[in-house]
């Protein structure tokens, strides 16, 4: 079993600085690019996940984050004017899995509703494996609840938990740190990282954070 697993924050598919226009081809096109098998997105778009889906043969599945209220009016003025409405555009975390896996499973718990809803999710794969994604909310509150979990919900199958966890330096109960740049991170229980693969993969402009990739196998 092995897993090439991706975790990017998209800055809700804005660039750096600003584009003035909606990116869903360069981040499209950036996600192409690159080799993985699972992808583990925070700050995107809620109309993007299933278009990203199509674009890049992957199922998609999100959960909503917060400023989501009156989604049908905030999505034109997002796609017109991203750089003016920023986060108020409304956003979620999305798990993209390539066709070559299949997901049997999607789990959520929220772990924070105010001041802004924050939530883990996970999918359990076919096989076997559990894959997480989070954007917490930078207390180590949040990053050892979601931790702690994802780690039940895995139970003895292999388990990688990946994201935006705004902690710069974090250890986790009964998971091991495999990958990360400053608050992007990516841990496992009952897998290992290949030798050499964790990686920083660069994006240009597109978001303020840069994507972490690594490949783990099961232990």
């Amino acid at each position: 079993m092995e897993l090439r697993v991706l975790t990017w924050n998209l800055k809700h598919g804005r660039s750096v600085p600003g584009s003035g226009r909606e990116l869903l081809p360069e981040f499209g096109a950036a996600l192409a690019g690159w080799e993985w098998d699972v992808a583990l997105l925070q700050e995107v778009p809620p109309w993007w996940p299933s278009l990203l889906g199509g674009r890049l043969d992957a199922s998609a599945r999100l959960v909503l984050t917060s400023r989501n209220a009156l989604l049908p009016l905030r999505r034109p003025i997002a796609r017109r004017w991203p750089d003016a409405i920023k986060s108020n555009g409304g956003g979620c975390n999305a798990i993209l899995v390539r066709a070559e896996r299949s997901i049997v499973e999607h789990r959520i718990r929220r772990l924070c509703l105010l001041p802004e809803r924050r939530w883990l999710h996970a999918v359990r794969l076919s096989c076997g494996a559990w894959v997480g994604n989070l954007h917490a909310g930078g207390t180590l509150r949040e990053a050892r609840e979601a931790g702690a979990t994802a780690v039940r919900w895995a139970g003895a199958a292999p388990l990688t938990l990946g994201g935006d966890f705004n902690v710069h330096s974090l250890a986790l109960e009964g998971l091991t740190w495999v990958a990360g740049r400053t608050a992007d991170h990516v841990f496992v229980a009952r897998m290992s990282p290949v030798a050499g693969s964790a990686r920083v993969l660069d994006r240009g402009s597109l978001s303020d954070h840069a994507p972490v990739a690594v490949t783990v196998t099961r232990a």
